[in-house]
């Protein structure tokens, strides 16, 4: 059997809209996808900041992604979700989503790093975009997205 040469890397990411942009998450950082639930308020936190869920007993922190990004307030329907992730240094936190379209897969190539200096708060969340269906998807630093200190 010979071996595949030019084989490249792939990455599959979920792909969400937050208002009319796509966007997409690493799958690897995804726990779970629920939907739109119960928030509890946490006093003294910031506004992105929407409170905690109880998921399977655990205490969950729940963020609007929306908020964090600078972009106008969620506008909560039936095709909003909260995606659980999971970071290695914070642990489980939900963000929310206006929707969930598809996974796609994405090779290497297909993935373009952005290195911009902006002013505009989106920019610091984005580290690439990917070329997906004749489209463009920003790809999701969440680390960035995600605070420290939730």
């Amino acid at each position: 059997m010979e071996e595949l040469k030019g084989t490249s890397e792939t990455t599959q990411f979920i792909v969400i809209n937050l208002g009319d942009e796509q966007y997409g998450i690493n799958i690897k950082y995804i726990d779970n996808i629920v939907r739109m639930q119960h928030i509890t308020r946490v006093p003294k936190v910031d506004p992105y900041l929407k409170g905690v869920i109880n998921l399977r007993g655990e205490v969950v922190p729940v963020m609007s992604i929306r908020l964090k990004m600078g972009l106008p307030e969620d506008e909560f329907t039936k095709s909003t979700r909260i995606i659980i992730i999971k970071l290695d240094q914070q642990g489980y936190i939900g963000i929310i989503v206006d929707e969930v379209k598809e996974v796609v897969t994405l090779e290497n190539d297909q993935i373009e790093k952005v290195s911009y200096e902006t002013k505009d708060e989106k920019g610091n969340f984005i580290f690439g975009v990917g070329k997906c269906h004749d489209g463009l998807i920003s790809l999701l630093d969440l680390n960035m997205v995600v605070p420290e200190n939730s």
